[in-house]
């Protein structure tokens, strides 16, 4: 007998919603020599029930998946056989730009490779906790899940390529020899003031390049807060160092502030600005549990707060997951200072940057290659 038109709609309507859940699941690449961890990964990631996931053993084999799948989001290792992480790496950004999150180990040729892979287009990377074969994996779940969430929003896919043709625009570019500038004393008594940036997931290349961009008579010394593990942001800082134009300090210890030099807080701590005899340093100190991320930005602008007029701050937020930094940086708007939020144009994570602005704690929204003239303008303009 004739299928009642009733129950013909009751199973159109449920095959429909059945092709909407399986179209909004996040599609994701795992790419791993390791079958013991592209089988925790998918695992993890199957458990959360809100991702679509394939595995490719090397990165050749991750280059013909990715033509026939087309993830939305891939997570790539940095030591394989016949094709590696960053050559494969190198690839996609030429062929299928796309983002793409490094695994790589928690060691200093880890954070070697993952700060070359961000170079190369790479949005954010996670640490494996205990090695190329990490047993340990499933600590990193949370972080993992939430950053690959992240990194697909809005217009991620769009960003990363605008942002990998720019990098290559300026890497062809040729530039002229920058001599590395040292603060002269008659500068270091008179400097008032103190520029803080706080930055998260996709924070290393645009950080780079914003830094890069600071002229080498910029007069105010420049506290960053990028959340990293400890080991991460020592080679960071040493990366910069041979980039900029300014000297590049790893803050791991108190070290006083002086203009025309980067101070990069170290990583799985904090840092709090201070003053002593007369004199405003950086100190790091242990992370505290009061704060979600480390290094905290909350907690760097609030101690910037109780040692220097607001007024004399200059406070930037750029990419990143989450709110950290936006509740203080509202404080130092509100205070008089002036202070700068990333665009969702180019910010690979709108978290928390969207945060300050929705406390209207912004005084400029800007894309990340408009930052540095602004800053250098704004800097000289209250002098």
């Amino acid at each position: 007998s004739p299928v009642p038109a009733s129950c013909k709609l009751r199973v159109s309507t449920f095959c429909r919603r059945l092709r909407k859940k399986n179209m909004s699941k996040i599609k994701v690449l795992i790419v791993d020599d390791s079958a013991l961890m592209r089988k925790y990964i998918r695992q993890m990631l199957e458990e959360d029930g809100s991702f679509e996931t394939y595995t490719a053993r090397d990165g050749q084999d991750a280059l013909e998946q990715i033509a026939r799948i087309d993830p939305d989001v891939v997570t790539l290792d940095t030591n394989m056989p016949v094709m590696d992480g960053l050559t494969c790496l190198s690839h996609i950004m030429t062929d299928y730009p796309r983002p793409v999150i490094m695994v790589s180990s928690l060691t200093e040729k880890g954070a070697l490779a993952t700060f070359e892979a961000l170079e190369l287009g790479a949005v954010d990377y996670i640490p494996k906790p205990g090695g190329t074969i990490s047993l340990d994996i499933k600590t990193i779940k949370d972080e993992l899940i939430q950053k690959l969430k992240a990194v697909v929003r809005g217009r991620a896919r769009k960003r990363v390529r605008e942002r990998v043709t720019r990098q290559t625009k300026v890497a062809t570019r040729p530039r002229p020899e920058r001599k590395k500038t040292v603060a002269r004393p008659a500068r270091i008594k008179d400097f008032k003031g103190l520029v803080l940036i706080g930055c998260s997931t996709g924070g290393p290349g645009t950080l780079e390049a914003i830094l890069n961009d600071l002229p080498g008579n910029f007069p105010l010394p420049v506290l960053v807060a990028q959340h990293m593990p400890g080991n991460f942001t020592a080679v960071f800082a040493g990366r910069l160092n041979k980039s900029c134009t300014l000297e590049v300090v790893h803050v791991d210890k108190a070290v006083p502030l002086e203009p025309g030099k980067i101070y990069i807080a170290r990583g799985d701590a904090d840092v709090e600005v201070k003053k002593r005899l007369g004199k405003i340093i950086a100190q790091s100190v242990p992370s505290s549990s009061k704060y979600l991320w480390h290094p905290s930005v909350d907690r760097m602008v609030d101690s910037a707060l109780q040692v220097i007029p607001a007024q004399d701050i200059f406070a930037v937020l750029l990419t990143g997951m989450g709110y950290d930094g936006a509740e203080t940086m509202a404080r130092v708007h509100q205070g008089g200072g002036k202070t700068i939020a990333e665009s969702e144009e180019t910010a690979i994570v709108f978290g928390m940057p969207k945060e300050l602005i929705a406390r209207d704690g912004a005084d400029y929204i800007l894309p990340f290659y408009n930052i540095a003239d602004k800053l250098n303008k704004l800097v000289r303009q209250r002098r």
